[in-house]
């Protein structure tokens, strides 16, 4: 090596570069981006799982991101051109939502086979057959068809289906008339065109609960691998590994403090479906968003009140949400009063309930589930707090959160308004996603509080003067 030219030394150089492109598509991606392309954790896990299908292997999977995170850049926009070099046999359909989108991805991937085929795969671009939606190679069957959602592909089979964002807008996406579309689109057209071992991919930010991926989780019968790739990371299991709350590409901008603002921004609901992919119901399920009261100044005296606390279920040593609520009660009107929400382990949560029971002295009645956490709590504050009571909850969660719905339909449940407890959003988001939501801690405790009042019979007026005030969760 040390007797080579200089010459010498770039053309090794430049031979290893292209023979790390052929061989994996991590590399391909920088490559034919012409160093404007930089690798993030996510992208680099959305490579590793396309890689076994340029390999050969039967996939099918669904990537769920937030928008402009370069999920169209690394994967429709690129990956074809990659998959047809390495398998000029192999033909592939891509479809979006709209006719000139998908053109653009088919006019990206020809491109790249004009600029790389050659190059890296021995490949071209049929003279005979060469517009941006429908080109083929040069001497073999391969190729790419581009198409919007309705498109024709009459007569067209495919080894690879693309599909890349189905719905423009949430107004689209709350369209039932545009989801049975893009439903029969799938069920009538584009899965018909599979050709047997084919794969697909399928791409989305999510928009609404009953769009394309959320009725093939229910109904396809594939084994989908899916990549859900939240903004904000709220699993323990995140696929990046990453801390809770953790940002999905701080690199880009895209860090806990622009979250924050943009939750705001957006709104708890659009924030939940867009950016953390997990639609729900625009009114809810079981609890309609519309059912809610809000007060701005709660009322100065209660016939009772209560705290409600729902205790982490992991082991003692470890950290999980513990909601602690506070209710007042006056005739068949309940108000939520205080909450507090956080990652305790049990020392910690031994600590909130003091707090809690020093700010609100007149909440006597104390209810805690006597499961997880809640036996050790109450063993150890019952000499030291007054009204600690272990409760075992009848029948399951839906079953709890269906007996309190009609009050909160009925209009008896009031919350503290969004302007002076912020917190609320967060509660009200979990309640209309309930059972579906990735949490229902706080849904458990008020399912808590209101059924201790449907056994206890209104008692005489007592004046319990409202004191405390409302603490962010």
């Amino acid at each position: 090596m040390q007797n080579l030219t200089s010459e010498a030394r770039i053309q090794i150089a430049q031979q290893a570069r292209e023979e790390l492109a052929r061989r994996s598509y991590r590399d391909y991606v920088e490559r034919v981006h012409f160093g404007s392309y930089t690798h993030f954790r996510h992208t680099e896990l959305i490579c590793q799982h396309l890689q076994p299908i340029a390999d050969g292997e039967q996939r099918f999977i669904m990537i769920e991101m937030p928008p402009r995170h370069g999920k169209s850049m690394t994967v429709t926009e690129t990956f074809p051109s990659y998959y047809i070099g390495r398998n000029p046999g192999k033909r592939v359909i891509a479809t979006s939502y709209a006719d000139s989108l998908a053109r653009k991805f088919g006019r990206l991937n020809r491109q790249k086979i004009e600029q790389f085929g050659q190059q890296l795969f021995g490949v071209e671009i049929s003279s005979e057959n060469a517009a941006s939606n429908n080109w083929s190679l040069e001497g073999h069957h391969g190729g790419m068809i581009a198409t919007g959602i309705g498109g024709s592909i009459t007569g067209e089979g495919a080894d690879l289906l693309l599909i890349d964002d189905p719905f423009k807008n949430a107004e689209e996406a709350n369209s039932p008339t545009i989801r049975e579309k893009v439903w029969a689109e799938w069920e009538s057209t584009l899965s018909t065109r599979l050709h047997k071992g084919g794969s697909v991919i399928i791409i989305m930010t999510r928009w609404h609960e009953d769009d394309l991926i959320g009725r093939l989780l229910q109904r396809s019968p594939h084994d989908w691998i899916r990549l859900r790739l939240p903004a904000i990371a709220e699993d323990e299991d995140d696929l990046l590994g990453r801390k809770l709350g953790e940002a999905l590409c701080p690199e880009l901008g895209f860090d806990e403090e622009w979250a924050e603002k943009k939750k705001i921004e957006v709104g708890s609901r659009t924030w939940a479906a867009l950016f953390q992919q997990r639609p729900a119901p625009e009114s809810g399920t079981i609890i309609k968003r519309e059912w809610w009261k809000f007060y701005r100044q709660a009322p100065s005296h209660f016939h009772e009140m209560l705290q409600s606390w729902d205790c982490t279920f992991k082991d003692a040593d470890s950290s999980d949400y513990v909601v602690g609520q506070v209710w007042g009660r006056i005739g068949a009107d309940k108000y939520l009063l205080d909450q507090v929400r956080a990652k305790m382990n049990l020392p910690a949560t031994l600590q909130a309930i003091r707090t809690m029971s020093a700010k609100w002295p007149l909440a006597i009645l104390k209810l805690i589930e006597d499961k997880a956490n809640g036996p050790a709590v109450i063993q150890m504050l019952s000499r030291e707090i007054a009204g600690l009571v272990a409760v075992n909850p009848e029948g399951g969660k839906v079953v709890r959160a269906q007996a309190v719905s009609p009050e909160i339909e009925a209009g008896n449940i009031f919350l503290p308004d969004p302007s002076i407890a912020p917190w609320i959003h967060d509660f009200i988001e979990e309640c209309s996603m309930f059972p579906n939501g990735k949490y229902d801690d706080q849904v458990d405790a008020m399912t808590q509080a209101l059924a201790r009042w449907h056994i206890v019979e209104p008692e005489k007026f007592v004046v319990a003067p409202f004191i405390g005030g409302i603490k962010r969760g």
